[in-house]
């Protein structure tokens, strides 16, 4: 996928966050380089960054999501939503070239796209307590 746009590396980044939901024993390096070879994205610097950087920060981002989840339990989020808050707060906390709105905007369309919509709002309000929390440098 060479010239790949912003959106389709960031759903490719998704894509891989969420297909190791399933694979927790499972070496990020090897699920990464066999996604690369059998998907032929290719070495994209915004997928690397973004799928090794929720990995290193995976803790951090976990406990934000769980300070604004309002009493939801981490395994009661889907896999999909979850992938797509990680990739979110990620994209807010460390890639600062990029609008938290946007990030947000994304997030809620794989959300709308892949998951149940009756996630959105909880996705929504999930990502909204976590830009509010990173903006005020919590």
């Amino acid at each position: 996928m060479a010239g790949m746009t912003r959106k389709e590396a960031r759903q490719e980044a998704f894509r891989l966050l969420f297909e190791t939901e399933f694979h927790k024993e499972a070496d990020p390096n090897e699920i990464y380089a066999l996604s690369v070879q059998t998907r032929e994205i290719g070495e994209n610097p915004y997928i690397r960054t973004v799928y090794f950087g929720v990995q290193e920060h995976l803790g951090e981002i976990d406990e934000m999501i769980a300070r604004h989840s309002n009493g939801w339990k981490p395994g009661r989020i889907t896999p999909v939503s979850r992938s797509a808050i990680r990739l979110c707060i990620y994209e807010m906390k460390y890639m600062s070239d990029i609008p938290s709105a946007v990030s947000i905007n994304e997030a809620i369309e794989l959300v709308k796209t892949f998951d149940d919509l009756k996630m959105k709002a909880f996705v929504n309000g999930v990502l909204n307590g976590a830009k509010n929390e990173i903006e005020a440098g919590a």
